[in-house]
């Protein structure tokens, strides 16, 4: 492996990820490989999302009353967004939007965005999230 194995992001049980292969490198997914990837990222996903809403309940109460609080909170949130975009990276899918996640399937992107339960859409690589199309059954 040597060189492959470039980061772990920390070594909580649940967020010990290593990424494999190059930032160069993209990362090509069978749809069974990120369904299987899913429980993890929802995970991950549900923790930042909760840590970031306390924060902005945080700083809906306070923004009129402590303007130099409000914008530390402004950052912590920024930081726990940054750090869910970079474990996602990390995992070898793609962040396109506050808790979107896509994985690269080859001629485009199976896509999933918290609180869903399972990958069940895709799109183009120029299409975005509005053109999410359904998944066939297998």
């Amino acid at each position: 492996m040597g060189n492959d194995v470039l980061n772990i992001v920390d070594n909580s049980q649940e967020n010990n990820i290593v990424q494999l292969g190059s930032e160069l490198s993209k990362r090509v997914f069978q749809l069974a490989e990120a369904r299987e990837l899913l429980p993890l990222i929802y995970s991950i996903t549900e923790k930042a999302q909760k840590e970031v809403k306390l924060l902005v309940n945080k700083l809906e109460a306070i923004k009129e009353i402590n303007q130099a609080k409000a914008k530390s909170l402004e950052t912590e949130i920024n930081v726990v967004v940054d750090r869910w975009q970079q474990k996602i990276q990390r995992l070898g899918a793609k962040p396109k939007g506050l808790w979107l996640a896509d994985f690269d399937n080859g001629t485009g992107y199976y896509c999933w965005k918290f609180p869903e339960t399972k990958i069940e859409h895709f799109h183009g690589y120029n299409d975005g999230f509005s053109g999410r199309l359904p998944i066939e059954s297998n």
